[in-house]
């Protein structure tokens, strides 16, 4: 009987454009939208993720080597740096440098600049338990011959984090984000009559404020977002990211390639006073989740923020039978407005014993308080109903 792994074949390209949107987007599926080709070949093709700005593309592809098909696929990086990244190294960067250490180059399993949970062992419909494992040993082995100081694997879906957990190579980590879920609600006012009233009362007037305000809020998808409006939001991106973060990850192109190529996942609420494009929020559609992703606005207006980027996504949410929404990093007065922490997960190959050691201690007490940390807030901070005494 032939051995189904002898059959594997493992090599790494150095862009997506070497393998077809079809082949590709066979390992992704359909249920996350950032790690189809359509996305992430943007993010290459726009300058915003490529050699040139430290992510140098290294993708595994397994194949079988007898008819050459694609049977699955990983968004893998090599990287000179640790920014766009949402899990922060720069202290383990720092401590084995001055050890005498060259954590640089490294490898990063990942959506870029993309904080939101999803497959990152892209096998279609073989996805399981020994699959991933097998895929698991393909990531470790590539970054060994690379030279590499480490691999990380971020945000990846439990299964994925399990099943790697599994493997003696890999750390586990946890990381913390606010998510809401639908609980089979009909409305908006179905979901609000399951908060608490003084959060019930707040969450009505932020809602109030912005709807008698003149400010117009829409909810665009990909195909009505015009060049016009693409500019618009870039200004707006550019802005939030002068004074958040002071660098900007995407490029201008990457947006029009992205109402290109992803206009059925592009899911945007503009806002607009005179009929002026004032602030945005951008969402992208996955199968049972929106995923929010960049806000940005050229003026401040009251509590427009908390309704373009949170109350806008759960109404779309309900009103398209969606189970959750992911707004993304950070952000703990999201609570109070519906959404809960939740645990997001990475994983972590360090090739040097000397620092895989105390990586290891790190992420064992980070995760205790993790645990703690969401346990507290669930019983403390929780704004719906049932938590009331």
């Amino acid at each position: 009987m032939t051995d189904p792994e002898a059959r594997l074949h493992v090599r790494t390209i150095g862009s997506l454009s070497e393998v077809s949107a079809e082949a590709w987007d066979a390992c992704a599926g359909q249920s996350n939208p950032f790690v189809k080709h359509g996305f992430l070949s943007a993010l290459e093709d726009s300058g915003s993720a490529n050699a040139a700005s430290g992510w140098a593309a290294q993708h595994v592809v397994l194949e079988d080597s007898e008819t050459g098909a694609i049977l699955g696929a990983v968004p893998l990086y090599v990287k000179s740096h640790s920014y766009g990244e949402y899990v922060f190294d720069w202290g383990w960067a720092d401590a084995y440098e001055r050890a005498g250490g060259r954590y640089y180059p490294k490898a990063q399993v990942c959506v870029p600049f993309t904080p939101a949970t999803g497959p990152r062992l892209l096998l279609g419909e073989a996805s399981d338990s020994e699959t991933h494992k097998i895929l698991g040993d393909a990531i470790v082995s590539v970054a060994k011959q690379l030279q590499l100081s480490s691999l990380h694997v971020t945000f990846p879906n439990k299964s994925e984090f399990d099943a790697l957990g599994e493997l003696e190579h890999f750390e586990q980590r946890l990381g913390l984000q606010y998510h809401w879920e639908n609980q089979g609600y009909q409305s908006f006012d179905d979901f609000l009559m399951q908060l608490n009233s003084r959060k019930r009362k707040a969450v009505k007037k932020e809602r109030r404020e912005v709807a008698e305000s003149d400010i117009d809020v829409r909810v665009l998808s990909g195909h009505d977002m015009t060049e016009a409006l693409w500019d618009a939001f870039y200004d707006f991106y550019m802005n939030t990211a002068d004074r958040k973060w002071g660098q900007a990850y995407l490029t201008r192109a990457f947006f029009s390639l992205l109402g290109e190529r992803c206009a059925d996942d592009v899911v945007m609420v503009m806002c607009f006073e005179n009929d002026q494009p004032v602030a945005g929020a951008l969402n992208l559609r996955g199968g049972d989740t929106l995923y929010g992703r960049n806000w940005g606005c050229s003026e401040d207006h009251k509590f427009l923020h908390f309704e373009a980027c949170y109350y806008q996504a759960i109404d779309y949410a309900i009103k398209h039978g969606l189970q959750r929404v992911e707004a993304g990093a950070q952000g703990s007065h999201k609570v109070q407005r519906g959404y809960l922490p939740s645990a997001t997960f990475s994983l972590h190959w360090i090739a040097d014993p000397a620092l895989r050691s105390p990586v290891a201690d790190f992420v064992r007490h980070e995760r205790e308080q993790v645990e703690h940390q969401i346990a507290g807030m669930l019983e403390h901070d929780n704004p719906y109903r049932k938590a009331e005494k």
